[in-house]
């Protein structure tokens, strides 16, 4: 399978943070999201286990009680209802995959 997306597609979740779902199999989604300086995440849980790359620019995301300062290059895995969230220090570009596939993201 091949997804073609360049630069469509994306849905404002709330203010200051958009996702483009750009391809999914049985098991994995593979998410782009674009996150603007100063919003936040809110703290939240869900059943998929999230893994992630920041492709630009700089963020702290909360796991499980930890704060983690991301910069370019800088990845992590969340395991299945762990607690996280994101507070945006500057214009974000983050690779996402989760799995199972995010239904409510299709």
């Amino acid at each position: 399978m091949v997804a073609k997306k360049r630069g469509e597609g994306f849905v404002e979740m709330f203010d200051g943070v958009k996702r483009q779902s750009l391809i999914w199999g049985e098991r994995t989604h593979m998410v782009k999201f674009l996150l603007q300086k100063g919003k936040e995440i809110p703290l939240h849980t869900h059943q998929h286990e999230q893994t992630g790359y920041l492709l630009g620019g700089r963020m702290v995301m909360q796991i499980n009680g930890k704060d983690y300062e991301l910069a370019e290059g800088d990845s992590w895995s969340i395991k299945s209802m762990v607690p996280h969230g994101v507070r945006v220090l500057d214009d974000c570009t983050v690779l996402e995959v989760f799995s199972p596939v995010r239904e409510d993201y299709r």
